[in-house]
């Protein structure tokens, strides 16, 4: 498909990618930090990484909300279906982060072990997924058809 086929996106969709950049960014560097942790036992690395959860959360809650107003004010429109899968895949990360957030509270080796890892992992992916879907010119939800 053309590039003409697909309608311009508005400068606040910037915006948005730009704050969806935050979760992408802080999830990948909690579970970096994660690793970090299981391979050196540093007990600084998951203090990092719960900072970089937190931080993931607070700008992945700001992310959602904008998804799901941004469903709920085109739900008669093409492509409302992509944008529920957009804001369900955002929900399901924001979950998982803050099941993670209270995990990492933990004390030592019980706040990363396989669980923390694995959720740190889960909520990577689900923030790489959300950007992709985002940002993929194959799911641009506003396509002329």
């Amino acid at each position: 498909m053309s590039h003409t086929a697909y309608h311009h996106r508005s400068p606040m969709d910037a915006v948005h990618g730009i704050l969806l950049s935050f979760p992408v960014a802080l999830f990948s560097t909690a579970l970096a930090s994660d690793v970090a942790y299981l391979n050196t036992s540093e007990i600084q690395w998951t203090n990092f990484a719960s900072w970089a959860i937190a931080g993931a959360l607070v700008f992945g809650g700001l992310v959602a909300a904008w998804a799901l107003i941004d469903w709920l004010l085109k739900l008669r429109r093409p492509g409302s279906r992509g944008r529920l899968a957009y804001f369900a895949t955002l929900a399901v990360m924001w979950v998982l982060g803050l099941v993670n957030a209270f995990h990492h509270a933990r004390d030592a080796w019980s706040s990363v072990g396989t669980a923390g890892a694995g959720l740190s992992v889960a909520t990577t992916l689900l923030a790489l997924a959300a950007g992709w879907m985002f940002f993929s010119r194959s799911l641009r939800w506003d396509a002329v058809r």
